[in-house]
Order: structure tokens, then sequence, then C-alpha cells
């Protein structure tokens, strides 16, 4: 078994400290138009962000844009090239308004959306990003895929791409990520999840230490998905951010093998290329420390920055 790259298929083993929500390319003219504040469209700068990162001891990141919301599929493998970071792509939809104009991505049935993710997986993601009306498969495929609500119940569009992601997970095993809008709507993912027959294990949930309520994580938890914590670079000014006693209680609690970290980076004032503060690698090194100084041990951070990623994206049969 191996973890899809863009670069190509890799053992899981060999990743090392791995960032599981990143961005580094997100480059559409929506983003550009509306968004200006994390739209990032330069290589150059991705690669001085991450040279930082593996100075610190990264090996892998996932880049968590989706289909047609300003994937950049080739600039992605330059980055990778350039900074010696494995990167894993990502394939599926974000939430309904990174697509005006697109009524595919708003009203297409699952089925259809599943064979786009399913051709992104074990194909090559278009060069295009699905903008159209032309496909042209690139040699990069994803080796993730990302599904998102707003609310704290999904409306039928959501549900229509939750369907579509186990349609896709049951053909490939391709692991899923959703995203939890300011950190809520998790439980109802999870039951959705469940009822369409995704195996919770290879489901990993964003954004929810936005809500500092330790029943809500439990619950989350005891499910049996995965989390990633992604939210405390974002707090690095303020002291110690509240995702650091979240994950001291959740360890205590005997949730360490389901918890992964991230830095949701999309903003140019975190970026340390853009002119930001504190820059990516300060959860390898500052956030690390604050995990250090509340109690949690070494061979439990190996295990929420090494192990519990490589387990999670390992889906890949090496002799397929």
């Amino acid at each position: 078994m191996s973890v899809r790259t863009v670069l190509g298929d890799v053992p899981a083993e060999s990743l090392g400290p791995t960032y599981m929500h990143e961005h580094f390319i997100i480059d559409s003219f929506f983003v550009q138009e509306r968004m200006p504040e994390i739209h990032l469209a330069s290589v150059d700068n991705a690669v001085a962000d991450l040279v930082a990162c593996t100075a610190a001891g990264l090996g892998a990141a996932v880049d968590t844009i989706p289909a047609a919301c300003g994937r950049g599929p080739r600039r992605l493998a330059a980055i990778s090239e350039a900074s010696g970071v494995a990167i894993v792509a990502t394939t599926g939809l974000h939430t309904a308004r990174f697509y005006p104009g697109r009524s595919w991505a708003i009203e297409a049935d699952p089925q259809h959306l599943a064979a786009l993710f399913i051709a992104d997986v074990e194909e090559g993601i278009d060069r295009y990003d699905y903008t159209g009306p032309v496909v042209e498969r690139t040699t990069h495929r994803a080796g993730i895929l990302k599904i998102a609500t707003l609310g704290d119940t999904p409306d039928g569009r959501e549900r229509r791409l939750f369907e579509a992601a186990a349609l896709t997970n049951a053909e490939t095993n391709v692991p899923i990520l959703t995203h939890c809008e300011n950190g809520r709507g998790a439980l109802a993912q999870i039951r959705l999840l469940d009822g369409l027959g995704v195996p919770l294990a290879r489901v990993v949930l964003s954004h929810t230490d936005k809500v500092d309520d330790f029943a809500y994580h439990r619950d989350i938890l005891e499910s049996g998905v995965n989390v990633e914590y992604d939210q405390a670079i974002r707090h690095a000014s303020e002291g110690i951010p509240s995702t650091v006693p979240l994950i001291s209680a959740m360890v205590e609690a005997g949730h360490a093998d389901r918890i992964m970290l991230g830095t949701d980076g999309a903003r140019r004032s975190l970026l340390a290329s853009y002119g930001g503060a504190p820059g990516l690698a300060w959860l390898l090194t500052d956030f690390a420390e604050m995990l250090e100084t509340s109690g949690v041990t070494a061979a439990t951070r190996r295990k929420l920055f090494v192990d519990n990623p490589a387990r999670f994206l390992d889906f890949v049969d090496r002799e397929s």
C-alpha cells in the first residue's frame, strides 16, 4: 500500500511529518475578485514557505483545494519538485459559493460527480480543473477527496455531493476529507456518511477546533472518524491557542490515534512569502513545543504528525 502524491505513488512510511490541511495554489477568477486574501497563484512563494517547513522536518502536505475552484495540478507538481515536500492533491467539491456560473457543480447527480472524481484519482487531474468544456488529463493524480457542508444539516446539493463521495470511495478506497463550516455540522456529516456506507476510519473532518466544546469533540471522535485540527496558527500571536488544551483533553480521553494536524494556511497574512506571519513552519516548531509543554509526549506527537497521516492517506495498492 502507498500514498498517491502529485509526483506519483510513494510508500506511506516515507512521508515523515505531514500537514493535513494546506493551501499552496488557489487561483480562480472568483477568488481573485471576491477573496483576494486567499488568492495564491505563485509557485515561488509556495516553495519559499515550504523550504522553511522542510528545515523544520516537514516531509509531506495535503493541498486541500478541490475541483473547479482554483486547483493547479502542474503548479503543485512544480512546488513538490522544488521543495522536496510530497504533496497530495485533492478531488471533490467545495461549498456552493465557490462555483458561481458553474451549474454542474451545484446540480449534477452523484453518478456524474463520482465519475469526475474517480477519473481524478485513477487517471489524472484535468489540466483545466473542470472549468470546461475541454478536459485534458495530466499525469498528476488526486490522493484524497474533499466534500463540504455549510450548516448544521446538509442540504440537497450537499447530500448529492456526499453520495458522490461515497461512490468514489467504494470504487477507489480514496480517503475523504470534509469541510465543517465554522467547525459545525460534524455530527450530521458523520451520520450521513455512515448511512451511505462509508467506513468512518476513511474520513477526516477539518476545522472542528473552531468550536471550543470538549463534549462535541468527544462525540465526534467516539464515532470512529478522524479529525485534523487546523486553526491554531490563526491565533499564534495570542499565546496558547485553544487547540492545545483540546488536543491534550482528547489524547487523555484515548483518541490520539485519530487526530492529525494542519495549518489551513490559506491567507496571505499567515504566509511568510507574502509578508505574513508566523509562517507555516510554526506548526512544527512553536506549536509542537506548546504541545510538549502541555504534556503531549514525543510518542503522541509522532502519532499526530507522522503515524496517523501515513495510515490515513495510505490507500493505493502498489500492484495496481
